[in-house]
């Protein structure tokens, strides 16, 4: 194909690990993938947002050919660098409010009850306060979280004031690394008389929710709202940890509907336009309730394989077909599983890693066993309490995307990936650091 046809699309945080499912989109062989910024300057330590913008521009402004989509997959500060690059180089994407909307926990709540009550109650806490105390009005159980995180860091579920406490003096001193960048981002929009004072540094308090998590991904067109998947968010038993996405759900169909009928509204109120979403919710089976857990402004990578296998093309072709100004619409039940998980392999106590698979080891397992893709995070020698970007309560070991004929089919994959990846870890050095 001559260079002239060849359009270039920029990827903000480009890994090795979604660069396969990107290349299998449809046209992809019409596309060249360029990445800008690594994941590590993008995410490790605390983000130094005018140093990455300039980087991020200088890399774009020596480019010597067209600049046709600048596209993202993950959170801050990738979620927002798009818009603002997009701007700039007059590339396709939502606007940099909308996005913030999304982002900022208290500002979207604020915006979702002005079109919906399905959402926990919730309210602000005062981190200068001593001692810091609940939001009047809200009980026991609760969610503690910042503004702005990913991957639930610093998200504490608490039972009383004492776990209040002692999950407020944690997220006090971890909340900068993420918080202070993101107020150079809030200097950026128009914020309502309700945000004056806010920032960027605030913590949100919400009533626990129960029942089946669930997420829904769509994206907006024009103004016009799609919803092209739902799926299950399936927990480790007694934790907060996911153990897998399945897809599609097994909720009944009338539940799905209201699920897209409340996704809809919230997307409208929010201004978001030409890019994808995802949304997690809860539903509980016994009060028939729905509640609005967050919004993602951006579409779910962890989920890019599962649409591969079960519809024939990951949700990646829908984000760069609205960079491209092209037809997003994904479709429906045409790839060669009726089923497919990606699962979390996890540890819930720290240790060494003494032994890790070899990349031979890893590609014999993925032949052998149809349907699957495996990604080993930790190195030999690495301490899991050092991995980047954990939630609260375990450390991530693997992700295995299973694709399968049914449920049962998906498990028996796993566990045979598990048993055939064969990590071992040995206990931490006593007194050394967590």
């Amino acid at each position: 194909m001559s260079e002239d046809n060849v359009r270039n699309v920029f990827v903000v945080g480009l890994d090795e690990a979604n660069l396969p499912t990107l290349q299998a989109v449809p046209g992809a062989e019409s596309l060249r993938f360029h990445g800008l910024l690594t994941v590590d300057e993008l995410q490790g330590g605390e983000v130094r947002l005018p140093e990455v913008l300039e980087k991020a521009q200088s890399e774009l402004d020596a480019f010597d050919a067209s600049i046709d989509a600048i596209v993202g997959y993950w959170d801050f500060p990738v979620s927002t660098l798009v818009p603002i690059l997009g701007e700039r180089y007059g590339t396709r994407t939502t606007s940099l409010e909308s996005v913030v909307k999304c982002e900022h926990k208290y500002w979207s709540r604020l915006e979702q009850r002005e079109v919906t009550d399905r959402h926990p109650r919730f309210g602000r806490v005062d981190l200068t306060a001593d001692p810091p105390r609940p939001p009047d009005g809200l009980r026991f159980p609760m969610w503690l979280k910042p503004a702005l995180s990913y991957s639930s860091e610093l998200a504490f579920g608490v039972e009383d004031e004492e776990e209040f406490r002692k999950a407020v003096a944690e997220i006090r001193e971890g909340i900068s690394r993420i918080g202070r960048p993101f107020e150079h981002i809030l200097g950026r929009v128009d914020l309502p008389p309700e945000m004056d004072g806010v920032g960027g540094r605030v913590c949100l308090a919400e009533e626990a929710l129960s029942g089946v998590q669930v997420a829904v991904e769509g994206y907006v067109h024009q103004g016009e709202v799609t919803v092209y998947g739902t799926l299950d968010s399936i927990d480790y038993p007694d934790t907060p940890c996911f153990l897998r996405h399945q897809y599609p759900s097994m909720l009944p169909p009338r539940v799905v509907a209201r699920l897209h009928e409340v996704t809809e509204r919230v997307m409208r109120r929010i201004g978001f336009d030409n890019a994808t979403f995802s949304v997690e919710y809860f539903y509980d089976p016994g009060s028939q309730d729905i509640s609005l857990l967050e919004i993602n402004p951006r579409h779910s990578q962890s989920h890019a394989e599962l649409f591969q296998y079960v519809d024939g093309v990951p949700n990646h072709h829908s984000m760069i077909a609205l960079a491209l100004g092209e037809d997003p619409s994904m479709p429906h039940r045409q790839g060669p599983y009726a089923m497919a998980a990606k699962w979390y392999h996890r540890w819930f106590t720290d240790g060494v890693v003494r032994h890790v698979p070899s990349p031979e080891d890893i590609a014999r397992i993925e032949r052998d066993i149809p349907g699957v893709r495996i990604e080993v995070l930790p190195e030999p020698g690495q301490r899991l309490s050092d991995l980047s970007q954990q939630d609260s309560y375990s450390y991530e070991l693997a992700h295995i995307f299973t694709g399968g004929d049914d449920e049962a089919d998906l498990r028996r994959k796993y566990d045979q990936c598990v048993a055939a990846l064969g990590l071992t870890f040995d206990e931490p050095p006593e007194g050394a650091r967590g």
